[in-house]
């Protein structure tokens, strides 16, 4: 005999099982936490099964009996969305939302290049966006709040699947009146010890830090840390006037918001290199409008 529940209860319970929490289910459903707490219980009635533990706090937990119910229910939805899709004919002409996170130094650089193209060629799909750094991201990923997200995959854990974009290389940065910068030409390859007796100006995000930590340790270095910031632009403009130099990955237009520019300099020393890709949770299969991010993304900043 076929079960009577919706797939509303369904969306329902998978974004409870996400957030452990109905009031937050809620929220992020655009839903009252009342319409979630009965569409739970009528559920949990339905098909005769304690799903969650209720916690005194108002959160929830999955029971055992629930953590296999997801492990179902994942799927499925799934399959409902992309037999939605088809119905639609979305993939002759794509429509509805897409929500996509950007680390947020390749935000200014690249991300309005994609966006440009994409709209021109989806302009039925609404785009949104969410910048933060590669640790927000991940859990922002995870959580929901975005559907896939354009990152450097540093501290990336067997948790997400992934698009390759690209293979970047660390690159030590410089002003342009530095005696390394090339004096208008193109600067030679160094190691990076040759500038181990200089002022480093550190860019200091999660994951990032830890990379270039191990650059130095690589190369024997130990950097003479003067400044520390989070803020991209505040390491390069830094740099442009001359009170230090810094490692970083992605290479951007030599000019700074204050006027002055900077030099990328090759580096000789066998460093690791970091990809650049689009994530997403591995037990997801990505929609229509989120293979097409992928593919565009690639067609624009791929090697």
């Amino acid at each position: 005999m076929a079960l009577d529940f919706t797939l509303v209860q369904l969306r329902y319970f998978q974004e409870v099982a996400r957030r452990e929490n109905m009031t937050e289910a809620a929220k992020q459903l655009n839903v009252t936490q009342s319409a979630i707490s009965t569409a739970m219980a009528q559920l949990e009635r339905t098909i005769g099964l304690d799903l969650f533990i209720r916690q005194r706090n108002r959160s929830v937990v999955l029971s055992p009996a629930g953590k296999r119910f997801l492990s179902e229910v994942t799927p499925f939805l799934e399959a409902s969305d992309n037999l939605g899709e088809t119905a639609l004919g979305l993939s002759r002409r794509l429509s509805g939302d897409l929500t996509v996170g950007v680390f947020s130094p390749i935000a200014p650089t690249r991300l309005p290049l994609i966006h440009s193209e994409f709209e021109k060629r989806y302009p039925d799909v609404r785009i949104n966006y969410l910048e933060a750094n590669l640790q927000e991201l991940q859990a922002a990923v995870i959580a929901g709040d975005c559907d896939l997200a354009l990152t450097y995959t540093l501290g990336m854990t067997d948790r997400f699947d992934r698009f390759l974009i690209d293979v970047v290389k660390p690159h030590a940065l410089v002003s342009l009146d530095h005696h390394l910068g090339g004096g208008g030409k193109r600067p030679r390859p160094i190691h990076l010890r040759e500038l181990a007796d200089e002022n480093y100006i550190q860019l200091d995000l999660p994951f990032s830090t830890q990379y270039y930590d191990e650059l130095f340790r690589i190369a024997g270095v130990e950097p003479i840390v003067r400044h520390t910031f989070a803020g991209y632009e505040t390491v390069r403009s830094f740099v442009a006037m001359g009170h230090g130099y810094s490692l970083l990955s992605q290479s951007v237009s030599s000019g700074t918001y204050i006027g002055s520019k900077t030099v990328d300099v090759p580096l000789l020393d066998d460093f690791p290199s970091i990809d650049l890709a689009i994530v997403w949770p591995k037990e997801l299969r990505l929609s229509k409008r989120a293979r097409a991010f992928c593919e565009l993304t690639l067609e624009i900043l791929g090697t």
